[in-house]
């Protein structure tokens, strides 16, 4: 399972409480109008979303966390943030790439010098330098975006096993963000399976142990985890765009 469902979860969970705090502070005509405004996804493949999203939920509950857990009690909190910046700087390809299609050129400059500072002087990007040092800031474009930019549609909602929430764009956006990686034209097909099965293992385990205590008792403040989960991953998705 992704970082994308940890994220989605923890967005979900604080959107439920804001927005059960903001409807009973809201007269009841406002209320309406909100609610108009705020139209349920398309998600016709609801059955089977729901079926992927407890098989994640279980995946985490029986693998992901016990196996986070054992890994973050021999691996220091500092070094594990640096394998996950480590990790980051990896994608800076895809970033750059996205950057241009957009047009956001000084954020695809930004990512070729992030990239080459903290690589060479950030111990290959264990250390955001770049940032402590330079101020130059990520800019973390993803295909996905770059289809919205251009006008596409989202599609409806799915959720993919092992990888959480996404839209029909963001799975589009995920498999072109994953073609532009080098390593897919400098290894053979075996090796590219078993290196990016590698760095996808590393990087959820590494991301779940940094956030151990994100689902606990997250069933008492979601009554509808799933619709939680979906309304947080959709807002986030839709607020990086604008940005």
């Amino acid at each position: 399972m992704s970082t994308k469902l940890v994220v989605a979860i923890f967005i979900g969970v604080l959107s439920v409480g804001i927005a059960s705090q903001s409807a009973l502070a809201q007269p009841e005509t406002l209320r309406h109008e909100d609610e108009a405004e705020h139209a349920p996804p398309s998600d016709p493949w609801e059955p089977f979303n729901q079926k992927m999203f407890w098989f994640n939920l279980r995946l985490d509950e029986y693998v992901l966390r016990p196996v986070a857990t054992g890994y973050s009690k021999v691996v220091p909190e500092p070094a594990r943030q640096s394998v996950g910046r480590f990790l980051k700087n990896l994608g800076v390809v895809e970033r750059f790439a996205n950057n241009l299609l957009q047009g956001k050129f000084p954020g695809a400059g930004q990512e070729i010098g992030r990239f080459a500072i903290n690589t060479t002087l950030g111990g290959v990007g264990l250390f955001d330098v770049a940032d402590m040092w330079f101020g130059l800031k990520e800019s973390p474009e993803d295909f996905g975006q770059t289809l919205a930019v251009y006008g596409v549609a989202s599609g409806p909602y799915l959720m993919l096993p092992f990888y959480g929430p996404s839209t029909v764009r963001d799975t589009v956006g995920m498999a072109v963000d994953g073609a532009m990686n080098p390593m897919n034209y400098f290894l053979s097909t075996v090796e590219l399976i078993a290196v990016r099965s590698g760095l996808t293992i590393t990087n959820a385990v590494n991301s779940r142990s940094l956030n151990l205590q994100l689902f606990e008792d997250v069933d008492r403040y979601a009554v509808d985890l799933y619709g939680a989960v979906q309304d947080g991953y959709l807002q986030r998705r839709e607020k990086a765009i604008e940005e």
